[in-house]
């Protein structure tokens, strides 16, 4: 079974549009419930602003995860980014594939494969203020004061590690299903490998997980969780 999420605590989020040069801002959305994003592209070719109908259908989702991966604040450049690109792109896109969502998420983390080193460090960050509690470190600024949420609060900063010291291919896949959302197939398409591989990978990160957590199940596994800003 896919790791999937479970409870969420949203990290909070700054209003962000993306720049109108790129034909992807909300005030223009003119959406119509029956159309694929498929053929949303498809029109965006002669229309540019028809682009909006992404943006307005999964900014917030792309920026949450990007804020789980990375942090609240590196995601407003993310996911502005992210609907740049896939709006140079579109003309490129598979319009057999009615659903641009995995296309999405693939440029996404594909931008968060450009910060390995911020995600792990920002991991260690995690298992170390779960180690000394959440009262502590209440001079640091609100990026650095987060806890990882998990189905036992004493396995936070555990899972943190773990995550960490996974390679980001097994990272990658498990996190495009745990906080993506993801199945096999569309995560399959997001990173652009076998639905076989994406099992295999699957595999191997939750066994790993499992045994650096002491056999704990990882399929428990919920989302980074910036914590609110009290100063």
């Amino acid at each position: 079974m896919p790791v999937s999420s479970r409870e969420i605590h949203e990290p909070k989020r700054r209003p962000v549009t993306a720049s109108p040069s790129v034909g992807v801002h909300r005030a223009l959305s003119t959406d119509e419930p029956s159309d694929s994003d498929a053929s949303v592209i498809e029109r965006s070719w002669d229309e540019p602003d028809a682009f909006a109908v992404l943006f307005d259908r999964y900014a917030d989702d792309i920026h949450r995860y990007a804020a789980r991966r990375l942090g609240t604040e590196a995601a407003d450049d993310l996911m502005a980014e992210t609907f740049v690109i896939a709006f140079q792109r579109r003309r490129r896109y598979d319009l057999s594939r009615p659903q641009a969502r995995p296309w999405l998420y693939g440029i996404v983390t594909n931008l968060v494969g450009q910060h390995r080193r911020a995600e792990a460090r920002r991991l260690r960050a995690l298992s170390r203020v779960a180690a000394t509690g959440p009262g502590e470190g209440g001079g640091e600024p609100m990026a650095e004061r987060v806890a990882d949420r998990v189905s036992a609060e004493s396995a936070r900063g555990a899972l943190a590690g773990a995550l960490a010291g996974l390679p980001a291919r097994y990272r990658d896949v498990l996190l495009v299903i745990a906080w993506g959302d993801l199945d096999y197939t569309e995560a399959a398409e997001a990173l652009g490998v076998p639905v076989g591989t994406v099992r295999s990978r699957l595999h191997r990160a939750r066994s790993r997980l499992r045994e650096a957590l002491g056999g704990s199940d990882p399929t428990a596994l919920q989302e980074v969780h910036e914590e609110p800003d009290h100063g």
